[in-house]
C-alpha cells in the first residue's frame, strides 16, 4: 500500500445497474423481495419501478476502499454509513471517497475518510464515514 495523506482521493469504482444483476444478486443472497425483481409489483409501489437492493450498491464502496487500502480495508476497520435514495436498474453508480484525516491513537495510525455512491445525475445514494488502519 502506498503512502496515504489526508486530502487523497480513494480510488473511484463505476458500474452500471442492470435488472438482471439486480437478480443475480437476489439469487445470491436470497433476496427476493419484489420491489427488487418484480417489475410488475414494483411499478405500483412510490418507487415506479424496481431497486437495487442497497447492500448491492454499497459494495461498490468497498470495493473503492480495497483498491485504495487493500487488505487493511478488511482488518479493524469500520464504516458507518446511510442510505439516502435508491439505485435503479439502468443507473450508472460511482463509489469514491477523500482521506479526510489521519489519526493516531493507542491502537495505532488509521485514516478517517468520507464516502459514498452516487447515480449517473449526481444524486448521493448513499454517504458515509470509513476508519481504515494505516500499520500494526
Amino acid at each position: 500500500m502506498a503512502a496515504v495523506a489526508e486530502g487523497a482521493l480513494l480510488s473511484a469504482v463505476e458500474r452500471q445497474i442492470s435488472q438482471e444483476q439486480i437478480g443475480r444478486y437476489a439469487d445470491a443472497v436470497g433476496d427476493h423481495n419484489p420491489i427488487h425483481i418484480d417489475p410488475t409489483f414494483a411499478a405500483a409501489t412510490p418507487f415506479g419501478g424496481t431497486i437495487a437492493h442497497g447492500m448491492l450498491a454499497l459494495a461498490l464502496i468497498s470495493e473503492s476502499l480495497t483498491a485504495t487500502f487493500g487488505a487493511r480495508w478488511g482488518e479493524r476497520s469500520r464504516l458507518k454509513i446511510r442510505f439516502r435514495a435508491p439505485a435503479r436498474p439502468g443507473d450508472l453508480l460511482r463509489a469514491c471517497g477523500q482521506v479526510r484525516r489521519i489519526r493516531e491513537d493507542a491502537g495505532g495510525r488509521y485514516a478517517e475518510c468520507s464516502v459514498e455512491c452516487r447515480n449517473r445525475s449526481g444524486e448521493v445514494l448513499i454517504n458515509g464515514e470509513a476508519r481504515v488502519p494505516l500499520d500494526g
